[in-house]
């Protein structure tokens, strides 16, 4: 048994942390790891204990069956961030059904955790952020200003030069990123971003 599998057995307690199947005499439940698609390097906890069911329709979106997943009632509030990206991941993908969009609207997840979440979602075609120079940018990345920025409502102006670093992605639009300036979590347009190494 590998390391992890027997460190994620001891946070589950044994039993597949989306669906709650454990192993028992009349039913055997193949419980393993799933590794988290689309995971920060940053994030240290990236894998799950599930289920096969659970971990086969997570592989393959043609073989979903909308009622297994109702036992994510309860595990949207597992505090384990890797859980909580899945059960947001699942419910968004079987908004169509009605019920997954009350359980989102009752989910709660820091910051950082949502983001995890909605990097990992398809909708539509793939958003692309790019600095002025053409260069991707990542969640975490580092960039500068490139002109002086007014900042609406915060009554101070970003000025020319200014880094920004550990910054966040708008996941619906292409044209926009998160970061702290001042202190203060603002919005800013990559029309107006140099990337830059972390190290700067």
């Amino acid at each position: 048994m590998s390391e992890l599998l027997k460190q994620l057995e001891e946070r589950s307690g044994n039993a597949c942390e989306l669906c709650g199947a454990t192993d028992s005499l009349e039913q055997k439940v193949h419980l393993d790891v799933y590794e988290v698609p689309d995971s920060p390097k940053n994030v240290k906890d990236t894998s799950i204990l599930a289920c096969e069911t659970c971990r086969t329709q997570l592989e393959d979106e043609s073989l979903v069956d909308p009622n297994h997943w109702r036992a994510l009632n309860d595990s949207m509030w597992s505090p384990v961030p890797a859980v909580q990206v899945v059960v947001y991941r699942m419910l968004d993908q079987l908004r169509p059904h009605g019920w997954p969009v009350d359980l989102i609207d009752m989910m709660y997840m820091e910051e950082d955790t949502k983001q995890w979440a909605e990097d990992g979602i398809q909708r539509g075609p793939k958003i692309i952020h790019k600095d002025v120079n053409g260069n991707i940018l990542q969640r975490g990345d580092s960039i500068v200003l490139i002109k002086d920025l007014d900042v609406k409502g915060a009554g101070f102006t970003a000025k020319r030069g200014t880094p920004v670093r550990n910054i966040t992605l708008v996941y619906d639009n292409a044209g926009q990123v998160e970061g702290r300036v001042n202190g203060i979590n603002i919005v800013i347009l990559t029309e107006y971003v140099k990337k830059t190494s972390k190290d700067e």
